[in-house]
């Protein structure tokens, strides 16, 4: 297939890329390089510098590409920054992204595949976490996500644009080639391997009080591959809707620490800091959908596979990509 990705450049994005390419596809990546990185944009691929917001460009970017099918991850991802400006996510996260959804649609691309979040969701009520559990965002970020989903649903109503939406839950590892360099850096497991490095005095738990075995948050963590794969999957599939990414099995915040100790052979300082707003005790993944539509079957369903492909990664590039 030739295959357009929006954000190519970006930490999933770069790996998707990779993966696609290995797969034998042709891809064109679109990036303005707001966060994203230029050293991370596979040579194999043919790169445009553009914005999404430049809907002329972005049209004629992919007509001249020629797409079999569009990828879209091209936005904002800090869950604090939208609390702070609401706006920005909703311009890029959802008008941007509408931007994409008319090109595409201009140029006769049949499948769009969307990466969404697990932020759709909010507070759950239940876990594991199904796609019928209620949507019921608590940040203009998992706001914007779920916009745009309903977007593309109407989109398909009504021209017959198939789509799917793929929820991630936490995005974690590396490729042999591309990994996680964000500025500034929010993510748990990068974090504490910065702090493995010594680049970081240390690692805050932010509440050691919940309602979990050894009292800290409990996540799900999905190796970058696997996501890799599903969208892969997803671009191959008839499937129109929206689908849960996860491992299905959770990791406290403490349990990542550890394994990071594990795995590089590091000690660090921890400390213990007040419960931040908003941080729910559990989220965990129900993907038995994907697995079941998609085919999806995860290869790096284990915890020190993911993050000692992330310290590999961050072995070979101590400063990143060096932007």
């Amino acid at each position: 297939m030739r295959i357009f990705v929006a954000g190519g450049a970006g930490y999933i994005g770069s790996c998707c890329t990779e993966y696609l390419l290995e797969h034998g596809h042709q891809v064109t990546v679109y990036d303005a390089l707001l966060n994203g990185h230029r050293q991370a944009v596979d040579p194999r691929a043919d790169f445009i510098l553009g914005d999404l917001a430049d809907l002329s460009s972005l049209e004629d970017a992919i007509k001249r590409s020629r797409p079999d099918g569009v990828i879209h991850f091209a936005a904002f991802i800090e869950v604090g920054e939208s609390m702070l400006d609401p706006l920005k996510y909703f311009r890029n996260n959802v008008s941007n992204a509408i931007n994409l959804c008319q090109a595409a649609v201009s140029a006769g691309v049949r499948k769009l595949v969307f990466s969404s979040t697990a932020a759709v969701y909010g507070m759950p009520k239940v876990i594991p976490i199904t796609e019928t559990a209620e949507t019921v965002p608590i940040n203009p970020y998992g706001e914007a996500k779920l916009m745009f989903e309903k977007v593309l649903g109407w989109q398909h109503q009504l021209s017959g644009l198939q789509y799917t939406a793929l929820r991630y839950f936490n995005a974690a590892g590396a490729s042999e080639k591309f990994g996680e360099d964000h500025h500034p850096e929010t993510h748990l497991i990068p974090l504490v391997l910065q702090a493995a490095e010594g680049r970081r005095k240390k690692i805050s738990i932010y509440g050691d009080d919940y309602d979990t075995p050894d009292g800290t948050c409990i996540r799900d963590y999905v190796h970058v591959l696997d996501l890799a794969q599903a969208h892969l999957l997803a671009l191959e599939s008839d499937f129109c809707g929206s689908l849960n990414l996860g491992s299905g099995t959770g990791y406290s915040v403490k349990q990542v620490i550890d394994t990071v100790r594990t795995v590089t052979g590091k000690d660090f300082p921890v400390e213990t800091a007040p419960r931040r707003p908003g941080d729910p005790p559990r989220l965990i993944a129900d993907a038995s959908a994907a697995r079941r539509i998609l085919g999806w079957q995860p290869q790096y369903d284990d915890l020190s596979a993911i993050i000692a492909s992330a310290w590999r990664w961050r072995q070979q590039h101590p400063q990143g990509y060096q932007d």
